[in-house]
């Protein structure tokens, strides 16, 4: 039994009951998040980033040397040399790297953030779908009971002469849009749901939800500015990878300066041993040749990167925010209440013999469509906010 709701801030309208222990959006996107595989994959794709980072800074491979030696008229090693020694950078290159590495960290973690925004945004914007979807089918519900009763009605007003055989035709044709409009919302709504499970990684949810989220719209351009665009992921991200391309640049000027080795020496000839250590100095002369210039154009890019990616957040905000305006001032034009009087008052005519059948479906049809068309205006203008607000998720 479907059940007659009022929207807070509009109308009335047919919703659907909520499912016994059925989930939220919000515990919806919490399962999405632990669930879904991708953002898995991208979470240990993540974590090994990170951990090569940090083993690109370590020391290199501790070496060890032995070479024994022989003579003709000696049995046995006549002499031996055993070199162990350890090679290493210059010491101020590893606090470089590290603080290459931090930032490089920083724009991996800025980046799984993004991209687990953008899986809870797809699959809040399903469940914002399936809002729609479940008052639509209530309204659908609402019409097909309609239909029924007055082809009830024609039926016996044709059996006792009084109706036309056009006029229960025009009622069985409007059943059977209605059905047909049903159908469409089931397939839509399966396919809804699956696209939603999917993105849960095929573990079952209990969707039962018909109220759209509260969500504050936005009055002010520039305040909605002030709030997004420090949060935004993705901003975030390309900013991390331009100042990790600019320290790349400090980096690769102390490459020049020298390799450093130690180490322990011990050499060997028949009874004598003889102890030492080793020092050595390897200089990059030709290794290191235009990494600096080729670091130097790499964090240029990622500035410019950086500054077209805040351009075309504020463009796509400043688009957004005008969306939202213009569905609000759409959605205040429709009178839900007006709606629901004439259909009331359109059901009493033609049951009082009033208005024909055709007449009927006329107005009635034209009075639904509205309703339908709202439902679509509301659904856009949540979805719209969401957008807005998908770095809060």
């Amino acid at each position: 039994m479907y059940k007659v709701l009022k929207i807070k801030w509009i109308s009335a309208l047919f919703l659907l009951p909520l499912a016994a222990g059925a989930q939220g959006i919000d515990e919806v996107l919490q399962s999405v998040g632990q669930h879904n595989k991708v953002l898995q994959a991208l979470q240990s794709n993540a974590e090994a980033a990170k951990l090569e980072a940090r083993t690109s800074n370590s020391l290199g491979d501790f070496s060890v040397q032995y070479s024994p030696f022989f003579m003709p008229d000696v049995h046995g090693v006549s002499s031996s040399e055993l070199v162990v020694s350890q090679g290493f950078d210059f010491p101020t290159l590893y606090g470089a790297r590290h603080k290459s590495n931090r930032l490089r960290g920083e724009a991996i973690d800025w980046q799984y953030a993004a991209s687990r925004r953008d899986v809870l945004l797809q699959a809040k914007l399903l469940c914002l779908d399936l809002v729609r979807l479940n008052r639509e089918q209530a309204l659908l519900a609402e019409r097909s009971r309609n239909a029924d009763e007055l082809l009830a009605f024609f039926e016996q007003r044709l059996a006792a002469g009084d109706a036309s055989a056009i006029e229960v035709n025009k009622v069985q044709m409007e059943r059977m849009a209605v059905r047909a409009e049903v159908a469409q919302n089931n397939a839509a709504h399966r396919a809804a749901v699956q696209s939603l499970l999917a993105l849960n990684g095929n573990m079952p949810l209990e969707l039962g939800f018909d109220e759209y989220p509260p969500a504050e719209p936005p009055r002010d351009y520039d305040a909605l500015l002030d709030r997004v665009l420090p949060a935004d992921a993705a901003l975030l991200a390309a900013d991390a990878l331009s100042r990790a391309a600019a320290q790349e640049v400090s980096v690769n000027r102390q490459q020049w300066l020298p390799k450093l080795e130690i180490g322990y020496r011990r050499n060997t000839s028949l009874d004598e041993a003889s102890h030492g250590f080793l020092a050595g100095v390897s200089l990059p002369l030709f290794s290191n040749r235009r990494e600096v210039k080729i670091a130097r154009a790499q964090s240029a890019a990622s500035s410019l990167q950086l500054e077209d990616a805040r351009l075309q957040a504020e463009a796509r905000l400043q688009s957004q925010y005008n969306e939202v305006q213009q569905l609000r001032e759409a959605m205040q034009a429709y009178d839900l209440a007006l709606m629901r009087r004439t259909l009331d008052l359109l059901r009493e005519a033609v049951l009082g013999g009033q208005m024909s059948s055709t007449d009927y479906y006329v107005e009635a049809d034209a009075v639904y469509r509205n309703m339908q068309a709202f439902m679509v205006l509301e659904c856009q203008y949540h979805k719209v906010l969401a957008e807005l607000y998908k770095n809060e998720l």
